[in-house]
Order: C-alpha cells, then structure tokens, then sequence
C-alpha cells in the first residue's frame, strides 16, 4: 500500500502548492509512489479525516481557525513538514505593525468591523511538533523532490546547514557584501537557492530564512559601514523571518 500524503495551506500564498504541481514530468513519479488523498488545492474530493503518512504544510498561523486546523492535522499525521519560508519562520506576513490587530481591522474594514477572527502570522513551529522544514519563497523544487524522496526512503530531511555566501563561492560569484558594498543578506540566509539573485547582481533579501548558528552581531556590524540606520538594518534582515529574527537581533 502506498503512504497517505496530505498537502495543506494556511496563511499564504499557495506558492508552495502550486511548486507541487509544476513539478511536471517528476509529479507523475510522486503520485505513482504515494496515494494523495487530501489536496484542496488538487482535487475537489478529499479524505479529510483518515490517517496521513505525511502532511505537507503551507502558509503561517494567523487565526484560532488555522490553529485548530493545524492541531486537527498534526493529529492525523506521522510526520509534518513545513514547506516554504511562512511556514517555517511566519514569513513577510509576520512583520510587525506599530498598530493592534483590532486598529488595522478598523482601518481596512471600518471602525465598528465584525469581531473577525484574525491574528498575529505564526511559523507552524510555534503551535505543533513540526519534524522537518523545506524553506524558500517559494520552496525550491528539487528541494522539495529531495525531501520527499528521503521520506519514501524512511530519512527526515536534512536543512541545509550553511549560508548562501557558501554557494557564491562555489560559483565564484563577486561578494556584493564586500567587494562593491551593497547590504546583502547572504552571510546569515539558509542557501539551498544555488545564489540565484546574488548570481544576477542582486543581493540576498533573506527569503529563505536564518541559517543555523548565524552570526548576527558580526553581519549588523559589516551592514551598519553601508549607508544605512541600525533600524533599516532590523527591519531587511527581518523581512521574511520576523519571528525568529526578533529574537537573534535582540542582542546583536
């Protein structure tokens, strides 16, 4: 019998469903290896209570709907990946706001607005066991494959332990950082993206998230020689991780 798999979004922007489905001639070798039962975004029939080999999750928590829905899957799951940079660490939605819930609800629906169920953007991470991450914005594919191919094998699969820097000098890429001073993101960003933007003269804005053991001190101090305020600094290294970036910057 071939393992459930179930692929489910919260907060976002279906950009991790929808690298599933580009995955064009390799989906066809995906479906022939798991049965998919739960796809909201694949098919309009669905098993949304039976068991799950594997829950592919998408989006950030931002609701006490998404969180109950959240629980209702990990329950139903033997193993939960977070798929895509929302879903691991909050994403661009998690960025804080000088106004409340409640004020920007004013703001976008009208004073008076309907008690709407809404909340601050949260990584899956926060609410339930999560026992792997793929992250990107979006994912990448072959990353994706990699990982799902380590699962039909038994393994977790494996983050990617070093920063995007590593990878533009495996590709003998000019350092944007040091040699032409342009803020870049590299030295703390989790590589797996192969320096696509840092390959077109475009510096690393952080889509993928903080690598592990990031030295945040040392790369606030390398952006604060540039032209911009500590705050700016704050705020671009903490655009697709505010979550987790809140805490690392605290004593940087």
């Amino acid at each position: 019998m071939k393992p459930k798999l179930g692929i489910f979004g919260l907060s976002g922007c279906w950009g991790e469903q929808i690298v599933i489905l580009n995955c064009e001639d390799d989906l066809l070798a995906l479906v022939g290896a798991v049965d998919i039962v739960d796809f909201l975004g694949g098919s309009s029939r669905n098993d949304e209570d039976g068991p799950l080999a594997v829950a592919l999750v998408e989006g950030s928590v931002a609701s006490a709907k998404q969180e109950a829905a959240i629980a209702r899957i990990r329950a139903r799951s033997g193993v939960v990946v977070a798929c895509g940079t929302c879903a691991c660490f909050g994403g661009i939605s998690a960025m804080d706001a000088t106004s409340t819930r409640a004020q920007m609800a004013d703001g976008v629906y009208g004073a008076g607005h309907p008690g709407y169920d809404i909340a601050p953007h949260r990584p899956v991470s926060d609410f339930v066991k999560v026992d792997a991450a793929i992250p990107g914005c979006p994912m990448e594919k072959d990353e994706f494959l990699r990982a799902v191919t380590a699962l039909l094998n038994g393994d977790l699969p494996q983050s990617v332990a070093y920063p995007v820097c590593a990878d533009c000098k495996w590709r003998e890429q000019e350092c944007l950082l040091v040699s032409r001073g342009i803020p870049c993101a590299g030295p703390v960003t989790a590589a797996g993206c192969g320096a696509r933007c840092p390959g077109f003269n475009v510096p690393c804005i952080g889509c993928r998230g903080p690598v592990d053991e990031a030295n945040f001190t040392s790369m606030t101090s390398i952006l604060e020689q540039s032209p911009l305020s500590r705050e700016h600094v704050r705020r671009r290294l903490r655009t697709f991780a505010a979550p987790v970036m809140d805490k690392e910057l605290a004593g940087a």
